[in-house]
């Protein structure tokens, strides 16, 4: 497997490379349905060309076919096209369908945000609840409030500056799904306003990172708000006319919204991974949600307090040995300084884990090196268990964050 990487002093990062899925809808709620790929390289995809000779990546000249050479696609008509389509692979409970109806997602921001519409695009029969802050959304299913929560935990543009990881192994929750999604930013603003009117963006502050080339061609101001489907309902009930917001195409959509621009982000290639998080089973004893010889993928986090290299060499041999491939690989260090991402530890400040396993009450615990892990298996199958067994001889703490279908493709919005 091919992978992209990036490292600093305090860490470490090795992502896949995925595939494109683009999604079309022509109602409301939309309906997000994989029908191409494009494998990217290296960060850049391979751009079909459409009838006009422009290139794209999405769109009615985009080729159709199965996905990752498996006959896993049904056929769905679309727009009054037949397309293929992915059945994602949901683990629910009783009472609960496979496209997620029944189940109330929690996701931080206003309706309209992108961590609603990858929400959707995962379980598109499921009911999402806005949440202020991504906190809110974790205590919302550690509380019973809700069954699952969505974070963005990294993207192609920022890597995993988004230390949503942090808040996750902070609760007793664990991965259930993931799900990647191509960011569009869109310029809009207030039906009849033009471009030239603008004088103000708002967005996001990461949004506005995205689109920093593009907004110091435009000329304009830049104020970050808390996301960027509030800056949408923001523009939207102060009809602010010198104002326009970056959100997605389906945003605008969504509040009746004009895009001015599409495609204002800097890079091309612009895709956020989400995690989709549920409380643990009740109990460990219950049979397995998918067979040892399933496509799936296991989340853990590794725990040390010294000799980073070495570790990370242990881990490696110890997934090597049984021909388990990695998808993702992180090393934080915190004992001479944090990443630097939003949200981040600051210098010398150590991860804190909750110890679901510790006697008593849950208990969470400090360390100044963790290793984030993906690989390639279920957490049951014996090669992937054998592995966790000698990383614990080593390591000070090990914590599986939860097995899952694995699903390389990128969803798109458009």
């Amino acid at each position: 497997m091919a992978y992209t990487s990036s490292s600093s002093s305090s860490s470490l990062h090795l992502l896949p490379n995925t595939k494109l899925s683009s999604s079309s809808s022509s109602s409301r709620p939309p309906s997000f349905l994989p029908i191409a790929k494009i494998n990217g390289v290296n960060g850049h995809s391979k751009k079909s060309k459409s009838p006009n000779g422009k290139p794209h990546i999405n769109g009615d000249g985009a080729k159709k076919g199965p996905v990752n050479g498996k006959s896993k696609a049904a056929t769905r008509q679309v727009n009054g096209k037949n397309n293929d389509r992915i059945h994602l692979s949901v683990s629910t409970g009783g009472g609960v369908g496979q496209d997620g109806s029944g189940l109330r997602v929690a996701f931080q921001g206003a309706p309209g945000a992108y961590s609603e519409f990858a929400a959707k695009t995962a379980l598109p029969g499921c009911e999402t609840v806005p949440c202020r802050a991504f906190a809110d959304a974790l205590s919302a299913v550690a509380g019973g409030g809700v069954d699952r929560a969505i974070l963005p935990v990294e993207s192609t543009m920022e890597g995993t500056a988004l230390r949503n990881y942090d808040l996750l192994l902070r609760h007793d929750l664990v991965v259930v799904q993931e799900i990647n999604l191509f960011v569009h930013y869109c310029l809009l603003a207030m039906p009849g306003v033009r471009a030239a009117e603008v004088r103000r963006v708002i967005s996001h502050p990461m949004a506005l990172a995205h689109c920093g080339r593009a907004l110091a061609r435009l000329g304009v101001d830049r104020e970050p708000v808390e996301d960027t489907a509030g800056a949408v309902e923001m523009l939207r009930s102060n009809r602010l006319l010198d104002t326009a917001a970056i959100a997605s195409p389906r945003a605008a959509d969504l509040y009746g919204l004009d895009v001015l621009a599409h495609g204002l982000q800097d890079e091309s290639w612009n895709v956020t991974r989400f995690l989709l998080l549920s409380k643990p089973p009740a109990t460990t004893t219950t049979t397995p949600a998918m067979p040892v010889d399933a496509d799936a993928k296991t989340s853990m986090v590794v725990a040390h307090r010294g000799g980073s290299m070495m570790v990370v060499l242990k881990v490696l041999s110890a997934f090597s040995s049984r021909n388990i491939n990695l998808t993702k690989l992180e090393v934080i260090n915190n004992d001479g300084g944090g990443n630097g991402g939003a949200g981040a530890a600051t210098a010398g400040t150590p991860v804190m884990i909750l110890d679901t396993s510790a006697r008593g009450a849950p208990t969470l615990r400090a360390f100044p090196h963790v290793l984030y892990v993906d690989c390639e298996g279920a957490s049951h199958d014996p090669r992937v268990l054998d592995a966790i067994k000698e990383i614990e001889k080593f390591a000070v703490f090990v914590r599986v964050l939860g097995c899952y279908a694995a699903d390389s493709n990128v969803y798109d919005l458009q």
